[in-house]
């Protein structure tokens, strides 16, 4: 497919890259500046990430960069409800692959808090949360190829209620069948309210994906990506 052929809204930047080096050097130096901004002004900035295979070189990237990383508020967007050393963890993947070098320093909030589900750790969550400050600085989102972002599943029984504009939840318990791990998330307001949000992706079967979700952005419950094509948004994309 064609980048070029896909029309975005009005407000929405893309930047499109030859690789996926050239694209995460790109996306980690526009986080290191609007965070280093922000250190201007603020006590405490907050930096939410995805995990997955997509974002490594941008956490090898943006781990270098010359930033006050101790005043860092670091977390992810969502996490599934395992242990820190099963290899489906992402708590374990930042830990080794971004809270390193000059971001070692950082705070880190975990998603991930005793239980033996999300839902029997949900109040434990909020409590590790508890001094994370609204609205969040720096959000970097993924796309799965059905429309998800963070955990927000199309067929999670919870997405109703964790995509509500109106939710005073930060985080939701989720269980979506097409996942073989029940999963944490942050919830659709925080998320949306992020200062600088980026929606990081690669090859050409997310383009499909994105293409797919511009065609209708109302029906976000199909493709809860659609909740956050708005302006504002800023779309990394590589082959």
């Amino acid at each position: 497919m064609k980048t070029s052929d896909i029309r975005f809204p009005d407000g929405v930047l893309a930047h499109f890259g030859d690789t996926p080096h050239e694209v995460a050097l790109d996306l980690a130096e526009a986080v290191a500046g609007f965070l280093r901004d922000r250190l201007l002004e603020a006590s405490r900035v907050s930096l939410v990430v995805s995990g997955g295979s997509t974002p490594l070189p941008f956490f090898e990237a943006l781990s270098r960069k010359d930033l006050d990383w101790g005043r860092v508020d670091v977390l992810l967007a969502d996490e599934r409800w395992v242990a820190e050393d099963d290899p489906a963890s992402n708590t374990r993947l930042l830990k080794d692959s971004f809270l390193q070098n000059e971001a070692s320093s950082a705070r880190f909030f975990s998603l991930k808090q005793e239980g033996d589900t999300p839902g029997d750790g949900l109040d434990s969550v909020k409590s590790e949360l508890a001094d994370l400050a609204l609205p969040l600085d720096v959000l970097i989102l993924g796309m799965g190829n059905d429309g998800h972002t963070a955990s927000l599943f199309p067929d999670a029984p919870e997405l109703p209620g964790a995509m509500d504009p109106e939710c005073q939840e930060i985080v939701a318990a989720m269980t979506p069948p097409s996942q073989p791990q029940r999963r944490i998330t942050l919830t659709f307001p925080p998320l949306r309210d992020a200062r600088f949000t980026a929606l990081h992706i690669k090859g050409n079967d997310k383009l499909d994906t994105l293409r797919q979700a511009l065609t209708d952005p109302a029906d976000v419950m199909a493709m809860p990506i659609r909740g956050f094509l708005k302006p504002g948004l800023q779309v990394f994309w590589s082959p």
